[in-house]
C-alpha cells in the first residue's frame, strides 16, 4: 500500500488533464501520475502479455468504432469475435432467465457456443449459510441461496473463454468475478428499484435520490480529496 492514493474522481472538469496528455503538468495534487506513478508503471508493463494487449487494442478499437452507434450487446458480439472466442457464458439472475434466453439466441445467431448458470443452481437453502427464517425475502417459505461461485465453477468447467453477467446481485457479482476463469464483462447491473439503471441514483442524487447520502455529506464546494494524507501540489 502506498502513503499516497490516486483521487481522479474529485478532478475538476477544467482540468482532466490526462485526457489531453498533460497529466504531468496540469494534474492536480491528487493526480496518479504525481502520486503513484510506480503503481502506473507496473500497470503499463502488464499489456506486454500478449493476450492482455489484444484485449485492450481490440476494446479500444470497437470504442471508436461503434460509437454512439452500438448498443452494448453489439459491442459484446463484435469483441467476442475479434479476440476468437467461440464459447460464451451467461451469469444470470434467475429473475433475468428470459432475458438471458434472448442474449443467448443472440449470441447463438453470430456463431457463438453459449452455455448459460443461474444464481439459483444447486439449489442450496439460505440456512446452509446462516441466513435465519426472518432475515429471508419471504419469510416461513424454502428461498435458495444465491450460488456465485458455483455459477463460476460451472462455467469454468464448460470452457467458456468470455462471461457475461447478468443483473448478479452486490457481492454475489463480486464472487462470479473473482472465481471466473474467462473474462468478464456486466451487460445488466441489478437495481430493483430504478429498473436495472443504477446511474440514475447518481444522476438524481441532489433531487429525487438524495436518500442515497450518509451523515458526512460534503458541501458543495469543490475541494481535494483528504488534503491531510494526499500530496496537495498543483
Amino acid at each position: 500500500m502506498t502513503d499516497y492514493q490516486p483521487g481522479c474522481s474529485y478532478c475538476p472538469p477544467s482540468v482532466r488533464a490526462c485526457k489531453v496528455g498533460e497529466q504531468d503538468e496540469r494534474g492536480p495534487g491528487w493526480c496518479p501520475t504525481k502520486v503513484d506513478p510506480e503503481g502506473l508503471d507496473q500497470g503499463r508493463a502488464r499489456y506486454d502479455d500478449p493476450f492482455l494487449a489484444k484485449v485492450a487494442l481490440e476494446s479500444g478499437k470497437i470504442e471508436a468504432e461503434g460509437y454512439c452507434k452500438w448498443t452494448r450487446v453489439e459491442e459484446i458480439c463484435v469483441f467476442c469475435k475479434r479476440m476468437g472466442f467461440t464459447r460464451v457464458g451467461i451469469a444470470t439472475c434467475i429473475g433475468f432467465i428470459e432475458q438471458s434466453n434472448t442474449l443467448g439466441q443472440i449470441l447463438e445467431s453470430h456463431g457463438f457456443e453459449v452455455v448459460s448458470a443461474c444464481c439459483k443452481a444447486g439449489s442450496v437453502p439460505k440456512e446452509e449459510m446462516g441466513i435465519q427464517d426472518d432475515q429471508k425475502i419471504r419469510p416461513g417459505t424454502y428461498e435458495p441461496m444465491c450460488n456465485p461461485i458455483s455459477q463460476a465453477e460451472l462455467l469454468n468447467r464448460a470452457g467458456c473463454e468470455f462471461n457475461i453477467v447478468m443483473a448478479l446481485c452486490v457481492g454475489h457479482d463480486s464472487l462470479f468475478f473473482k472465481h471466473a476463469e474467462g473474462l468478464c464483462t456486466t451487460l445488466v447491473a441489478k437495481d430493483r428499484v430504478l429498473g436495472h439503471n443504477p446511474a440514475m441514483a447518481l444522476y438524481m442524487a441532489d433531487s429525487y435520490y438524495s436518500k442515497v447520502w450518509g451523515p458526512y455529506r460534503p458541501d458543495k464546494t469543490p475541494k481535494k480529496p483528504g488534503a491531510g494524507k494526499r500530496k496537495d501540489t498543483a
